[in-house]
């Protein structure tokens, strides 16, 4: 398992000598044999600026940090992976925030490149490599073209071609999820924001937020557009604008528009769900799947990284047991940190949650941040920090009925909603 490199050309090497290492939170540590997997099709590797690699002499047993003018190397996952250990690295400039992404520890052995993670779910929706990019730029002039007046379209088509969103990227495409943005505010102020960031916070926003405010006409054309197989999915609630449920009226509206005309696919919404009562409503004109952003079951984490305005994380759970009560298939999008996640009294509280609340599923997702940042900003450990590979393995077992997954899922046909729908329009 030999330590992987990056020169200041950006040219990437293996170590001749060195074992790489990996972090678990701001401690280096080894990596296991049955924590490593092929990198997987789809991945990047990066360079981490002003780092300097780490790793370990096999004879001594020694930690050594390369000479200045070497870099530390992560792998960017797909979707459907999630990562085990953080790159093993110290930092050159301390003062340096590193890009909001989420970078996993690599090395190479047996003539390949290697990573810590694990297969959370199918990647194969969520490869870049199966968006054609010619299809998508017929299919971005086809829909443009027919709604030359929806604002929507032409944000969705820089979020596509600019941004390489494949959640965008579907929506021009017609096929599995797709995404309607309609926000442009927000009820928190999350550190890691990827669409809007403070002035002083020294993180670049790697997108732009939308700036407008959407029609239910111009929601309900990209919806129906989409809408037309039985496993279709629509999202409310996407990485380009702030939360959507402060935007409920027009939610609920265009839901009850298109339902009343068609029946098929499914409506989904990604969301904090902190405003409890616009989720309840949301939840009666028709929604099916709802995907509840979360980085911790516990109340100081949590609001040390969400800085929620005007609600807890007791409004939270409030929206996901009414949800789960009227038959929505419900999830949460758990951002994930080796060295956090995995703590003894983040999995507690987590299974507790997740049995509270009837959850369905959960989506490990790899939270993009700069690990110095992060770990200043949360509590410090309570408990003993038992690994990500323990904490999926423990997950399994204590909550054998929660689908374990990276994104969202069509319920299973015997909890479809269409009963519940038609009584609530």
């Amino acid at each position: 398992m030999y330590l992987v490199y990056a020169d200041g050309q950006g040219n990437v090497y293996d170590h001749p000598e060195l074992y790489g290492l990996a972090r678990s939170g701001d401690m280096i540590v080894e990596m296991l044999e049955e924590e490593l997997i092929p990198l997987p099709e789809g991945a990047t590797l990066v360079g981490l600026p002003s780092t300097r690699a780490v790793g370990m002499d096999p004879e001594t047993g020694e930690m050594m940090s390369l000479p200045d003018g070497s870099q530390a190397v992560g792998a960017l996952l797909p979707q459907g992976y999630t990562r085990l250990c953080l790159p093993g690295y110290v930092k050159t400039d301390k003062s340096y925030k590193l890009p909001l992404f989420g970078y996993s520890a690599v090395v190479w052995k047996d003539g390949g490149f290697y990573v810590a993670a694990d297969p959370t779910d199918n990647p194969e929706k969520w490869n870049p490599l199966n968006c054609d990019k010619q299809d998508l730029e017929v299919s971005v002039g086809e829909l443009t073209a027919k709604y030359p007046e929806n604002r929507l379209y032409e944000h969705l088509s820089n979020c596509a071609l600019g941004y390489e969103c494949l959640t965008s990227s579907n929506t021009f495409l017609g096929r599995w999820e797709g995404g309607v943005p309609v926000s442009y505010s927000c009820n928190a102020g999350c550190f890691g924001c990827i669409s809007e960031q403070p002035d002083d916070s020294g993180f670049v926003s790697p997108q732009t937020r939308m700036n407008f405010r959407p029609t239910v006409n111009e929601i309900s054309q990209v919806m129906l557009e989409h809408l037309k197989t039985p496993e279709s999915i629509i999202s409310f609630g996407q990485g380009c604008e702030g939360e959507p449920s402060t935007q409920a009226k027009l939610i609920i509206e265009a839901i009850r528009e298109v339902r009343s005309i068609t029946d098929m696919g499914y409506i989904n919404i990604n969301t904090n769900a902190g405003l409890s009562d616009h989720m309840r409503g949301i939840v009666d004109a028709g929604l099916d799947l709802m995907r509840v952003s979360t980085i911790s079951a516990l109340d100081d984490h949590y609001n040390a990284y969400y800085k929620p305005r005007g609600y807890t994380l007791a409004n939270v759970e409030k929206s996901l047991k009414y949800a789960a009560s009227q038959g929505v298939y419900t999830s949460i999008n758990y951002l994930i940190f080796p060295g956090v996640t995995d703590r003894e009294e983040e999995i507690e509280a987590m299974v507790e949650f997740v049995r509270r609340t009837d959850l369905k599923l959960i989506q490990m997702r790899n939270l993009n941040i700069d690990p110095e940042s992060y770990l200043e900003l949360i509590p410090p450990a309570k408990g003993e920090i038992l690994g990500m590979k323990t904490m999926l393995e423990i997950f399994r077992d204590e909550l054998p009925d929660v689908v374990i997954g990276s994104y969202t899922h069509v319920p299973p046909a015997n909890m479809a909603r269409v009963k519940q729908r038609e009584l609530n329009i």
